[in-house]
């Protein structure tokens, strides 16, 4: 499923854009430099397992974040949750004033993430599962598009080696 035009929702600390395919955080300027640091990190809709939304209040941010297979998260101390976002490089932090934009975003990225999981469990059902090599291989092929970094692809293609 391609958007077109894409979805685009700008943030405290950085932009989402949305395509149907892949997710896009781009981090621009003085926020982005002192917290998580300029750049931009695209992952494809495949690789979401859920968007964690936490709505802004009266007196503090909230934020979107993006939780991916082997990520490392951890429980936010009470009152810590926006802090912790702003510098976590899969999270964009959200005012009051940008709720309102991020509301379509996050129900087509919920709608997206949901279709992927409904569909591969059925996909792969009738099929016998690839062997190793080709598994490594593939991973191989998405961080040299890059889909996958190299840390996320070592963290995968060791995850496979320790299920086969």
């Amino acid at each position: 499923m391609r958007l077109d035009p894409p979805l685009i929702v700008k943030g405290y600390n950085g932009t989402v854009t949305f395509d149907g395919q892949f997710v896009t955080l781009t981090r621009k300027g003085f926020i982005a430099r002192s917290t998580v640091g300029k750049g931009e990190k695209r992952m494809h809709i495949s690789q979401i397992t859920a968007v964690q939304w936490k709505q802004p209040g009266m007196l503090v941010n909230g934020f979107i974040e993006f939780t991916l297979p082997g990520g490392m998260e951890r429980r936010s101390q009470l009152g810590r949750q926006t802090r912790d976002a702003v510098g976590n490089e899969n999270a964009v932090v959200v005012t009051r004033s940008q709720a309102a934009a991020f509301e379509p975003l996050r129900k087509a990225l919920e709608a997206a993430v949901a279709e992927q999981h409904r569909i591969a469990p059925t996909a792969r059902s009738g099929a016998a599962e690839p062997d190793l090599a080709g598994q490594i291989r593939e991973l191989g092929e998405l961080r040299r598009t890059g889909v996958l970094s190299d840390d996320e692809f070592a963290a995968a293609k060791s995850r496979l080696i320790d299920r086969h």
